[in-house]
């Protein structure tokens, strides 16, 4: 995360699996593959942010997760390697909506930034109005 917001704000705004208006929290499975996305993210943007940057491991129960870290399952849907990784994210946009629209409140994906790495898209809004997103520690990313 970058800054000051908390680690279970949910981006609204769309990002490269969630269309605009459809909340999810971006997460990975391991710490690399967190630093190589979050390392992504920056070199995007046109000025640097100078905010710091911290590592968040979480605790939060997923109950209807879709794997589609097997290529073969993502060529079906229509996704190729390069959808992975490049703009514009509208292919990758129009499964992840499907896959919340169809109830499933976590999404596992591949990593575009680590190759060995996987992510973990939660859909919020489809989560248990009891759900938590537990902090079980925290550092900062140099």
């Amino acid at each position: 995360m970058l800054g000051s917001a908390p680690p279970e704000l949910a981006n609204v705004r769309g990002a490269r699996w969630n269309p605009p208006g459809t909340a999810a929290l971006y997460t990975s499975l391991a710490e690399a593959t967190a630093k190589a996305e979050g390392d992504h993210l920056i070199a995007m943007q046109p000025v640097p942010p100078r905010a710091s940057r911290t590592i968040y491991e979480l605790e939060i129960s997923v109950a209807n997760l879709l794997d589609l870290t097997d290529a073969a399952r993502l060529a079906a849907i229509g996704i190729i390697e390069d959808d992975l990784s490049s703009i514009p994210w509208e292919p990758c946009q129009r499964v992840g909506g499907a896959v919340a629209w169809l109830g499933h409140d976590g999404m596992l994906i591949p990593s575009g930034r680590d190759s060995d790495g996987s992510n973990l898209v939660i859909f919020t809004a489809n989560q248990p109005a009891s759900t938590e997103v537990v902090v079980r520690g925290s550092h900062g990313v140099g």
